[in-house]
């Protein structure tokens, strides 16, 4: 099963709001997911925090990459700024030094 993370568009017309999800890259941009991830609001329409237009659990899509799960481009762009990429190169690292 080859997994990917990827975006599943949400919102409304001219409005999208994209979650970050674990899918099978066989299924089709809107349809099951085994995970959502996170979110990501290109707008930028956060009303708690107008500047965040994304969050990520870093923890969740460690697990996922560790698995062997392979990000789209944006979605390697919004985890690379999240610092999910960085911290599974770090356990990575860790790994193979012991």
């Amino acid at each position: 099963m080859a997994v990917k993370l990827r975006l599943v568009r949400m919102g409304k017309k001219k409005q999208p709001t994209y979650r970050v999800v674990a899918a099978e890259s066989r299924r089709a941009r809107s349809g099951a997911f085994l995970e959502i991830v996170g979110t990501y609001q290109p707008r930028g329409i956060s009303v708690s925090n107008p500047e965040m237009v994304y969050s990520i659990d870093n923890d969740k899509v460690v697990r996922w990459l560790q698995q062997g799960a392979q990000p789209t481009e944006r979605v390697a762009k919004l985890l690379k700024s999240s610092g999910a990429l960085d911290a599974f190169e770090a356990t990575k690292a860790a790994k193979a030094t012991q």
